[in-house]
């Protein structure tokens, strides 16, 4: 991104968002934020406008008609996961989506106090828990490198405290470090979706 001091950056997800009149302002919102959407604009009016609206309507959605020869597509009988979280910590959503129908398969949340990689990493125990439970082979994506290390640990390493407002979430990590446990090897791939050649993963939520 460019520091041009007569920028105007919008920052939709950082440590606060809002519009911010030097890239030094948005520099200390976003820096070490995981999962941080910011976008510079060229005059205040245009980036007030943006904030109103979507983060997602101001990126390349990067989805071409037709991929390079030496892309392959995505799998298309497969379970996508993804996670939403206002804020880190805030109000955190998962769930899985079916790649070739779109078709939303689970949606749990929203939680209170949580932050988007262990909603990431539930989605993904949560979606290979209901596959082994159809007893089906098909792989899984998802775009966080982070959640696919974890679940090869078997362990969320998250640094989150516990707090009376995120009990339900914690409950839901215990259950999922065990169930990763109790069922390994895991029999389902688990794959990296690959944003830049294919778009947004099926199971974005399509906001901040």
């Amino acid at each position: 991104m460019a520091k041009n001091k007569n920028k105007f950056y919008v920052v939709w997800e950082g440590k606060t968002t809002g519009v911010y009149a030097s890239w030094e302002e948005c520099k200390q919102q976003v820096e070490g934020f995981e999962g941080a959407k910011y976008k510079s604009f060229e005059n205040e009016a245009l980036a007030t406008e943006a904030f109103r609206s979507s983060y997602w309507n101001f990126i390349s959605k990067k989805t071409p008609k037709t991929l390079p020869a030496n892309v392959k597509p995505p799998i298309e009988n497969a379970l996508s996961v993804d996670a939403a979280c206002s804020g880190n910590p805030g109000v955190m959503e998962y769930r899985g989506v079916y790649v070739k129908t779109k078709q939303e398969v689970f949606k749990q949340g929203p939680f209170e106090d949580g932050t988007n990689n262990i909603g990431e990493f539930l989605a993904l125990v949560h979606g290979l828990a209901l596959l082994k439970q159809k007893n089906s082979k098909m792989p899984l994506y998802t775009d966080s490198v982070t959640a696919i290390s974890w679940i090869k640990a078997k362990k969320c390493k998250t640094k989150l405290e516990k707090t009376s407002k995120n009990e339900l979430i914690f409950d839901l990590i215990r259950r999922a470090e065990n169930w990763l446990m109790d069922n390994q090897p895991v029999s389902n791939e688990i794959i990296k979706w690959e944003t830049e050649n294919w778009g947004e993963i099926p199971a974005d939520f399509g906001r901040k």
